[in-house]
């Protein structure tokens, strides 16, 4: 982390620290159903007021057009206070008279939720207007959503650039795990990437090739790799037009030295629906009005034994239809075996992305990984390589 200044490095005592967080929960008749990004902004809200800072917290919810009563913070505002057992106040607005008035009656160690950010047009648009009247109400800035930080917003990326930025707790966490796996990881490393789509993991697939030793392709993306190789995959999701590209990434990965790991056999169903009748097959004997819902036991043997010589593990997308028992198997498998590794000091795991995180938790193993990212675009854009402009923003 010598690339970004941290709270340890600023001087937090009586200023007003404006803090960047994720508050975009889940919410259910005005209530909070999912408290894990509550949880994670608690070590940078602490330390902040434990130095006598003011601790100003800014965030969005939703995708509001304009200022709406139903996307307000209000609730959340209420739900981290039960969380953080502090008072929390609330401002009816980040900018502007309502905003000013309730930070300057801020004290030392006091924490305050201003109102979505998303309200304001200037937010999306990172308007210099905009930055410069939510610079106005803090001496310092402090970034910890890295969920957000594939955004160029004006509470993402506009405030680093017009006050002194720092990395939050989170923040911090997030980039030191993505640092270890990817940018300087311990050898071999197997990435597994899972999901429905090749199309929507272009980007990721080709970038990993590079930087992996082993690349389990895994999911509903896999039957668009075993159809390239002629296999027949009957009524499977499977993007038959990407055929090419699938190969293309086979010759790709050959090429760099990176092995990829394909399903052997599969569990198949003629319907679509949680203990539908099943049967396990091998790849190359799916019937036609069979589709493959998950990865089979001798798929999850084979990637257990390449878990044996790996040392860094990334995780992206689950194995199969995990909603629906019985074809949450192999994802629950593979995800209890890695958790196991883990806790042994074998592997570094680190995971993420919003299907990722319900897999593991369904899997009761998301507590065993070294980190789980609740990070979504944010997450995948790092595995894609790309640079996220809210981090790019705090380096020194």
């Amino acid at each position: 982390m010598n690339a970004f200044r941290t709270l340890d490095d600023a001087d937090l005592a009586d200023k007003r620290v404006l803090v960047r967080v994720d508050l975009n929960v889940p919410m259910e008749a005005g209530r909070v159903t999912d408290d894990t990004r509550l949880k994670a902004i608690l070590p940078t809200i602490r330390a902040i007021t434990q130095k006598g800072g003011k601790a100003v917290l800014l965030a969005h919810f939703g995708r509001p057009k304009g200022r709406d009563e139903s996307q307000s913070l209000a609730p959340v505002a209420k739900a981290l206070e039960a969380q953080l057992g502090h008072k929390v106040s609330f401002a009816d607005d980040c900018v502007g008279d309502a905003a000013q008035d309730a930070v300057s009656r801020l004290a030392a160690g006091e924490v305050i939720v201003l109102e979505n950010t998303r309200f304001h047009a200037g937010e999306e648009k990172n308007a210099p207007d905009f930055v410069a009247a939510l610079a106005c109400l803090g001496d310092i800035y402090v970034n910890d959503a890295f969920s957000t930080a594939h955004r160029a917003h004006a509470s993402t990326e506009g405030l680093a650039h017009k006050l002194p930025a720092y990395a939050g707790r989170s923040m911090e966490s997030e980039i030191s795990a993505l640092t270890k796996a990817l940018e300087a990881p311990e050898r071999p490393v197997l990435a597994v990437v899972g999901g429905s789509k090749v199309s929507s993991k272009l980007e990721l697939l080709g970038n990993l090739v590079k930087k992996v030793d082993i690349l389990v392709i895994a999911g509903g993306m896999a039957n668009t790799f075993l159809a390239a190789l002629g296999m027949k995959v009957g009524k499977s999701l499977c993007e038959h037009d990407l055929a090419p590209v699938a190969l293309d990434i086979l010759e790709k990965a050959k090429a760099a030295g990176c092995e990829i790991v394909l399903p052997v056999d599969a569990v198949v169903a003629t319907e679509f629906r949680a203990n539908a009748p099943h049967r396990t097959v091998g790849v190359d004997d799916v019937g036609e009005g069979e589709m493959i819902l998950d990865a089979g036991p001798q798929t999850v043997a084979v990637v257990e034994q390449k878990l044996a010589a790996a040392k860094t593990v990334v995780w992206n997308g689950p194995f199969g239809a995990f909603e629906m028992v019985p074809f949450d198997a192999a994802t629950v498998a593979v995800a209890r075996h890695v958790g196991t590794l883990t806790r042994k000091g074998l592997v570094l795991s680190v995971a993420g992305g919003g299907d990722t995180v319900a897999a593991l938790n369904h899997a009761g193993a998301a507590g065993d990984f070294s980190y789980v990212s609740t990070a979504g675009g944010a997450f995948l854009e790092w595995l894609e390589g790309k640079a996220l402009p809210g981090v790019e923003a705090l380096r020194r």
